[in-house]
């Protein structure tokens, strides 16, 4: 029990405390003349931190908020007034790449893409 408590320890040392940080994307898709609401979280502890932050976010400025997408490395949004995507990737271009793709060829910009540090 002691090793493992030790291997902990050097691992918590060695490792930067963002090595463990976690991402999330919430977004409000209800359809209207305007963006679409969103919500991104990064540096967070856990899955449901991540989550809760960044549907905090998102309920700023919209009333649906849902999580869609929660990331490790990085994470993006991109949208238009009735589409949006979002990706997860190891880079901000991978991310972003996927996010453009799931919002389609329908005038839709990048809106976010962060990266855990």
């Amino acid at each position: 029990m002691k090793k493992i408590a030790a291997l902990c320890l050097i691992i918590n040392l060695v490792l930067p405390a963002s090595a463990f940080a976690i991402g999330a994307i919430a977004v409000d898709d209800q359809m209207g003349d305007k963006d679409p609401a969103y919500g991104v979280s990064t540096g967070e502890d856990s899955e449901a931190a991540a989550k809760k932050s960044a549907l905090k976010f998102c309920k700023e400025n919209g009333d649906n908020c849902k999580v869609v997408a929660w990331f490790k490395t990085c994470g993006a949004y991109a949208s238009s007034t009735k589409y949006y995507g979002y990706g997860w990737g190891d880079t901000k271009a991978i991310a972003t790449k996927k996010a453009l793709e799931m919002c389609g060829k329908n005038s839709c910009q990048l809106v976010v893409a962060e990266c855990e540090d």
